[in-house]
């Protein structure tokens, strides 16, 4: 049968509507460039996404994305589940996340450590709802003249000059770009040629809905055994990890009730009786990341461009820092606003943070195995969390808090997070990025700073004031995706300012 042909042709098209390619539909509408959005599920609802299954911790550099682009206020879920601890008696100790299962507590935590966190900063960690977010994400993007299909897979694509078709469901779409975000078996990664190299699992995971005849043979919590983890804890929600190098997952077989016991028995060394199996999904620590983020005119972001285990949950903040870091540099691309090298960046900068959370996954995986030598290692990093020093560390690279590129330059606060600095009547600059562009900062009214900042038109604002926290700098030159790109504590070097800018922006 011939396939149909849509007769427009669409600035970007994203296979897939999870949060990661909706996040970079909206930067990318956000700038004026028109796309479409295929998602082969019909209907974005799923049991797996709504509580307890899809609850996800969000991370700050995911937090300060969301409120840079005035979404966060929208996510409700967070502010129902964190306020029973809000009013937690003195000295009660609050679990606020983990490592390899081993508790994160907010009292051992010291944020004064960690540099340019201003008291006015979002917090570090939030968590959120993988279907809220998702709805939250659609109806920006929506808003923003983005065209998303439901029900249409990705099945070929084509690459020319100038030029990408994509098939789907016997219909044709042409776009001038193509980014996959279109999960762990990505079509567009497969078709596009990209390799995809990294490490075998060495267990399947089970996350389940069940009914437990006698739920008292479960210890409630987190609970490492001699032959895997279980976790227990919303009433019938039940996780497990068994050591069995991934096999049941990769064999893809159906999920019974009878298996789901036996795999819980043999892991909680109970008889324990599963009367019903609602719900059950299987996953693995499989770590791969593509060896590019770019061939051609087509991209990758999220799971497209690299897997783990969803241990500590930063596989969704991955993602939606990749489309944060896209969105703009493609955009510039698109409108011929990108200096030389602009949107190879993409991939000097995300590839490397991908290849850090990796390993971060697979070191948490190598304390987890059931054997005497991950139980040695499981102990030191023990007693290393429940210091100070030691929380404070895991709990920032878990929440990306340490997160910044490798962008050169003499100033340390270049390649980090703007810290979010706030202005004498109460703005913060996080409130002036909404639109996504890119701003020069400057603490000390400099006319000559001005006029650098015209010469580029719409893609540079230029803000001056005094705010209550300086950290004794004079400008700052933020990015569109609120990276420092130049930083100055004295009067500003003009060369300096303008050789920076000229990396990021054309006039």
């Amino acid at each position: 049968m011939k396939a149909t042909q849509d007769q427009s042709i669409y600035d970007v098209i994203i296979s897939g509507a999870g949060p990661v390619g909706l996040f970079l539909a909206c930067e990318l509408a956000l700038a004026k460039c028109s796309v479409l959005i295929l998602e082969k599920a019909e209907n974005s609802h799923s049991p797996l996404k709504q509580f307890p299954f899809g609850i996800r911790g969000l991370s700050a550099p995911t937090i300060e994305a969301l409120y840079r682009r005035g979404l966060l206020n929208e996510l409700e879920l967070h502010k129902r589940l964190k306020s029973p601890h809000q009013n937690a008696g003195q000295g009660a100790r609050r679990q606020v996340g983990h490592f390899a299962g081993i508790p994160l507590y907010d009292g051992n935590i010291d944020a004064a450590q960690w540099k340019y966190r201003l008291p006015s900063a979002t917090e570090a960690s939030l968590i959120s709802e993988m279907e809220e977010l998702e709805s939250v994400l659609s109806r920006r993007a929506e808003a923003l003249g983005v065209t998303i299909k439901r029900g249409l897979a990705v099945t070929d694509v084509h690459q020319a000059e100038g030029r990408i078709t994509v098939q789907s469901n016997g219909q044709s779409f042409q776009g001038k770009w193509l980014v996959g975000c279109d999960g762990a078996r990505s079509v567009v990664r497969k078709a596009g040629g990209f390799e995809f190299a990294g490490t075998e699992p060495e267990f399947t995971g089970y996350t389940t809905q069940v009914d437990i005849a006698d739920p008292e043979k479960l210890s409630q919590g987190r609970v490492v055994t001699p032959k895997g983890m279980y976790l227990q804890s919303q009433p019938g929600y039940v996780v497990i990890q068994d050591f069995d190098g991934g096999a049941f997952h990769n064999a893809e077989k159906p999920i019974t009730l009878e298996h789901v016991q036996e795999v819980l028995r043999r892991v909680s060394n109970t008889d324990v009786t599963i009367s019903a199996l609602h719900i059950a999904t299987t996953w693995t620590d499989r770590a791969r990341q593509a060896t590019t983020y770019r061939s051609g005119r087509i991209l990758l972001a999220g799971d497209a461009a690299h897997i783990h285990s969803p241990l500590g949950g930063q596989g969704l903040n991955l993602g939606l820092g990749d489309a944060m870091n896209l969105g703009w540099k493609l955009a510039a691309a698109i409108q011929k606003h990108a200096p030389e090298g602009l949107l190879d960046s993409y991939h000097t900068e995300r590839h490397p943070i991908g290849a850090q959370v990796l390993d971060w996954s697979r070191a948490q995986v190598a304390i987890m195995r059931p054997d005497p030598h991950a139980r040695a290692l499981n102990a030191i990093v023990r007693d290393l969390m429940n210091t100070r020093d030691g929380a404070t560390y895991i709990a920032g690279r878990v929440w990306g808090v340490f997160t910044h590129y490798d962008l050169g330059g003499d100033h340390p606060l270049i390649g980090h997070s703007v810290p979010n600095f706030e202005f004498e009547d109460g703005t913060k600059i996080g409130e002036l990025m909404h639109d996504g562009k890119g701003i020069l900062l400057d603490f000390d009214g400099s006319a000559s700073l001005k006029t650098l900042a015209s010469e580029y038109g719409s893609q540079i604002k230029y803000i001056s004031g005094s705010v209550k926290d300086r950290l004794d700098l004079s400008a700052v030159l933020i990015r569109p995706d609120g990276i420092i790109a130049w930083a100055s504590d004295s009067e500003p070097n003009k060369q300096s300012i303008k050789q920076a800018i000229a990396l990021w922006f054309t006039s």
